[in-house]
């Protein structure tokens, strides 16, 4: 049996596009069923703190942005740079407390690699209310945070544990909360219907 090629990332990331333009139009379950209004986060509310310009947005109701091939290089384009040049390394490792958020700079945990996708894909001209900071339960039960890209083809999912870019149903994470596409500061729950099983999450998160 021949040994598998290994595609380019570039090349498989244009794969993966084609594959999601053919499936046609989108159905509700592409979208995550977000609910009322919910805590913030400690972290991020004590990043909005330090750095109030980051949170004191609020939006016009718009709609998902357009899925596009360009679109679709650009979140995996920076995707992967974030993904491979910022390290891994606790807040405990690089702050000496367990939560706090910030803009990585060769270091950073789950929220770190989150805000600095955000803030590159702003920076592309992406619009900042369809870029949403999330949490989840991993299956280990540790919460952890990803990168929400709200399109019209549904909400895709941009994580530093993930080399693809996958739509958020297709991920084993419990979805619990993320930033309203009203607020930068404002929250809002998820109800995650693909796992009944809801526990409490921690005081952190």
């Amino acid at each position: 049996m021949k040994k598998p090629v290994a595609l380019p990332l570039a090349t498989a990331a244009m794969i993966q596009f084609a594959c999601l333009i053919a499936a046609g139009t989108s159905s509700a379950s592409d979208f995550m069923p977000t609910g009322r209004t919910t805590l913030q986060p400690v972290g991020h509310y004590e990043f909005c703190q330090r750095e109030p310009s980051e949170c004191r947005t609020s939006y016009p109701r718009n709609k998902p942005i357009k899925m596009t091939s360009d679109l679709w290089e650009t979140l995996v384009a920076v995707n992967n740079a974030v993904n491979t040049l910022v390290q891994p390394r606790t807040d405990l490792e690089l702050w000496g407390v367990e939560e706090y958020w910030s803009y990585p700079d060769l270091y950073g945990d789950c929220e770190d690699y989150v805000l600095e996708k955000r803030r590159l894909l702003i920076k592309a001209g992406l619009p900042a209310s369809n870029l949403l900071i999330t949490v989840v339960r991993r299956h280990n039960g540790e919460g952890h945070a990803v990168l929400t890209v709200s399109t019209t083809k549904g909400d895709f999912v941009l994580d530093n544990m993930e080399t693809q870019i996958l739509p958020w149903s297709a991920t084993a994470y419990q979805y619990l909360k993320r930033q309203s596409k009203r607020s930068a500061a404002q929250w809002v729950s998820i109800t995650d219907g693909r796992d009944a099983a809801v526990s409490s999450v921690s005081s952190n998160y």
